[in-house]
């Protein structure tokens, strides 16, 4: 038994269950084992629970605090359950062993600490709100967000959300989006002696990274947000060629794209054609395909939001300083804003540990992250 609203032990038990996402890890056990546990305690804990599955074997957490009237607010907490791999970890993966005020593991930071803090919370506020709160902790978030995107499908909705990634308790209202871009270069296969008749695929894609290099130098800083900054576009796969002695005929280059709120996936497609444009009027013999593979929108509630401003009194009457700042990773509060629900990530831990060799999270910060979460949830939903 882990006691109610003790977000630390549950913080603990969750880090020592393996769930790693199977659609990133080739052995991944999935988040299972973990959404059946959560299940248990928040039941034990009082809530109204569901098991749903996004995926075959991969079910989203639904628990629920019913208002008790209609005058109230309903409020979302969110999380997500998956972890990725734990390739060169230097410490124990799923052990959470506590040293200097710390639980070591992956997903302690992201975002397995986060999730304890939000359902301690929830548990803290049985038969005391007006307004309906809705936890959910979801699958898949590292890879696709069928978690999310599931419970979006299922008609899940709320007037505010908090998405509990790791902000080290500053209030992020706002994160970019992503798109996947592939570009297929074409070339001629020939023999190595024979320049005249042979098209180096590779080449000419090397000519389309020097400018998209210049796109991202000159063009891309020209746009900002003012949490934000600007965009930026990297290359993250090349892959081409036959043999030494081959031109090659065929070169694959993947490029991430982050966007800022105002741009689409649409329009970087668009971007990238310009770009081979460009490199076809300097070499005609330049032949490229565009294609998305995916995208993510993302996410932007404005700094004096009702949601931000009402998060920031209940900081301050806790003596903390409510910072306001962008997130740099991407999150679900995409989706849910997409979704009409206004989302904005606020959570213990340091987003700079996830994914990283050495994981871990601050006890003191779930411990607060648990507190500022209940009396903001009481203030809302009254």
């Amino acid at each position: 038994m882990i006691n109610r609203g003790d977000g630390v032990g549950l913080a603990r038990e969750l880090v020592r269950l393996d769930s790693r996402n199977p659609s990133l890890v080739v052995d991944g056990p999935g988040e299972q084992a973990v959404a059946r546990r959560l299940a248990d305690v928040l039941g034990e804990w009082g809530l109204d629970v569901t098991l749903r599955e996004a995926a075959p074997g991969r079910p989203n957490v639904i628990a629920r605090l019913p208002g008790r009237g209609k005058a109230g607010r309903s409020l979302l907490f969110n999380g997500h359950i998956d972890v990725v791999g734990v390739e060169g970890m230097i410490h124990p993966p799923f052990e959470a062993f506590e040293e200097g005020g710390r639980i070591y593991g992956r997903g302690a930071c992201d975002m397995k600490g986060g999730v304890a803090a939000m359902c301690a919370a929830a548990a803290q506020l049985r038969g005391v709100l007006k307004g309906e709160l809705i936890v959910t902790a979801v699958v898949d978030e590292e890879w696709r967000s069928l978690g999310t995107s599931a419970l979006i499908d299922d008609g899940v909705r709320a007037d505010a959300a908090i998405v509990t990634e790791p902000t080290r308790l500053a209030i992020m209202p706002a994160h970019r989006g992503f798109v996947w871009i592939e570009v297929i270069v074409h070339g001629k296969a020939a023999h190595g002696s024979r320049y005249d008749i042979g098209v180096d695929a590779i080449r000419h894609a090397g000519l389309l990274l020097a400018e998209l290099d210049r796109v991202d130098e000159e063009e891309l800083p020209r746009r900002t947000h003012p949490l934000l900054g600007r965009p930026s576009l990297h290359a993250a796969f090349i892959e081409g060629g036959i043999g030494l002695s081959t031109y090659p005929d065929r070169c694959t280059v993947r490029v991430e794209r982050r966007i800022v709120p105002g741009e689409s996936s649409s329009e970087v497609r668009q971007e990238i054609e310009r770009a081979c444009d460009r490199v076809n009027a300097a070499r005609p013999s330049f032949r490229a395909e565009v294609e998305v593979l995916f995208s993510q929108p993302p996410s932007d509630v404005p700094p004096d939001a009702p949601l931000v401003r009402a998060l920031s009194d209940i900081l301050s009457e806790r003596g903390m300083s409510p910072a306001v700042a962008g997130m740099s990773a991407w999150t679900d509060a995409a989706l849910l804003n997409a979704a009409g629900i206004p989302a904005i990530c606020f959570g213990p831990g340091d987003m700079g540990l996830a994914h990283a060799a050495e994981e871990y999270i601050e006890v003191e910060e779930i411990e607060r992250a648990t507190d500022v979460l209940a009396a903001f949830a009481r203030s809302w939903c009254n």
